[in-house]
């Protein structure tokens, strides 16, 4: 069995040394272990295997018992003070006492002598009980002529030497309320990023404050913030296709007739209760005329309120897989990246995932092919004939993409989109991706043999459409339904317009 350990330990020298005897005295194999002075000077991560769980027990009893095991993420306090010590033997000592009983981490002392003050010293202080602070202020204050500079009793100034403490008290802030052990689990999967990291040179702070932005993105999005970009397509007299481009993340289509309509993706779970209000406003409100849901792909900005409807949701099997094992590199060649099952449970979790609880799984038998895509299922929805196309996994294995071959609409997922009409807000947001992972896409050079094919079917759709005197309209999981423009580009035509939706 394999279990984590999150240590404090004091930096000197044997520290680390202690607590590997601890581990390999009860036969404990250390199968990952991480630790940066430059990140957090105190903290390890340990990954330990162990054949008997009373040995594991006892590794955690005596790591506990020596002051090492972490097991609880108090919020951090923070001090700076100026304290004027008199000048005679043993007062620096006098003074520590103090902030040793305290259990208080010294970031910062400065004193001169020659200086200035030359009985002032400057001290900052972090104490993880931060309720002790006001107990250490009263009790210098009766000995001491001091100096408040700063007092955060609840670290929102920390320094770098407690910067997990810090992260983890920034996501329990987004998520308003996580209980310590989850944190320290979660903590555990984030170091782990920073090892991936390193080996691909990137900066791990620059990781960890884009996961925070992240989450405030999406908690800032919604209720009175929330928006929408919306177009509108009349393809016949009784059905309209409505295309919602929410404020982070993927689109929302939905194909409206008389009596039914049928969704294609979700967004994130988080706006659900946006995306019903904004559905009320443009006639969709009666969800009992949803008849079903058409996923592109896992990505919880496509799936990520499925389970929020009760009508089925329909999906390539891989589809329903990476959903359930909450890793966007299912059944990919770099599955096993850290950097890609993390992101996906961040995302799951500030998003509010709600997997899919109805699922139907299309068949994995192939009718014939559109361009190099099998088709693998073909169904009706309201006279119309829609074509489900099996992506060749470039983006993510198991995307599937949906065409209306007859009325020239053809739905792309994340494989061809029109970034041009992303405003700068939602740019910025897709970048914070990139930064998360080494890339959106889990094939790269896949993916860009999807979207060559893509174009070439699109062109050839085209033709056949402008021959009505239509074009093909393009539908990408980001951005604006578009068209093929000069030289390959996607493009709003003039008869697209685009409307803002403010729920505020």
């Amino acid at each position: 069995m394999k279990h984590y350990f999150i240590t404090r330990m004091p930096n000197e020298p044997g520290a680390l040394h202690r607590a590997a005897e601890i581990v390999r005295k009860y036969n404990g194999n250390i199968s990952r272990i991480h630790y940066d002075y430059r990140i957090d000077p105190h903290t390890t991560f340990f990954e330990i295997s162990v054949d008997d769980s009373l040995c594991l027990e006892n590794i955690r009893k005596e790591l506990q018992k020596i002051g090492y095991l972490q097991e609880t993420l108090e919020p951090v306090g923070f001090l700076r003070f100026n304290v004027y010590l008199p000048n005679k033997p043993g007062a620096l000592f006098d003074f520590l006492n103090y902030t040793t009983s305290a259990n208080a981490n010294i970031a910062f002392l400065d004193f001169d002598e020659k200086g200035k003050h030359p009985d002032r010293l400057t001290v900052c202080l972090t104490i993880e009980r931060s309720n002790v602070i006001d107990r250490l202020l009263n009790a210098l204050k009766s000995r001491y002529r001091i100096e408040i500079l700063e007092y955060d009793p609840r670290g929102r100034q920390l320094d770098k030497t407690v910067f997990y403490l810090e992260f983890a008290q920034k996501i329990r802030e987004l998520l308003g309320s996580a209980e310590d052990r989850f944190l320290l689990h979660l903590l555990n999967d984030i170091n782990h990023i920073v090892q991936e990291l390193s080996n691909l040179n990137k900066e791990p702070t620059q990781v960890f404050n884009s996961i925070i932005s992240t989450g405030k993105r999406l908690r800032n999005s919604t209720g009175k913030n929330f928006y929408s970009d919306v177009q509108v397509v009349t393809i016949s007299k009784n059905i309209k296709l409505f295309c919602f481009q929410l404020p982070c993340g993927g689109n929302i289509f939905v194909l409206s007739s008389d009596k039914k309509s049928l969704m294609i993706d979700t967004g994130f779970g988080i706006y659900h209760d946006d995306v019903l209000n904004m559905f009320q406003y443009f006639g969709l409100g009666d969800i009992t005329r949803l008849d079903r849901i058409l996923l592109t792909h896992a990505d919880a900005d496509h799936a990520g309120a499925a389970g929020m409807f009760s009508c089925p949701s329909f999906m390539h099997k891989a589809t329903s897989d990476a959903i359930d094992i909450a890793n966007r590199a299912y059944g990919s060649r770099i599955e096993t990246s850290v950097l890609e099952e993390v992101y996906t449970k961040l995302i799951n979790l500030f998003s509010h995932f709600s997997p899919p609880e109805k699922r139907e799984i299309f068949p994995d038998q192939v009718l014939g092919l559109r361009s190099i895509f099998p088709i693998i299922y073909k169904f009706n929805f309201s006279g119309i004939e829609i074509e489900v196309l099996e992506s060749l996994g470039g983006h993510i294995f198991g995307q599937v993409y949906f065409l209306l071959r007859k009325e020239g609409i053809i739905f792309t997922g994340d494989s061809l989109i029109n970034f041009d009409s992303l405003t700068e807000d939602k740019k910025e947001f897709a970048n914070l991706a990139t930064i998360l992972m080494t890339s959106v896409n889990v094939d790269s050079h896949t993916a860009s043999k999807e979207r060559e094919a893509l174009l070439g079917l699109i062109r050839d759709i085209d033709k056949e459409q402008v021959s009505r005197g239509k074009r093909c309209i393009v539908c990408g999981g980001h951005g604006a339904i578009s068209v093929l423009g000069e030289e390959g580009r996607l493009v709003v035509p003039d008869f697209l317009s685009i409307d803002r939706y403010n729920r505020g």
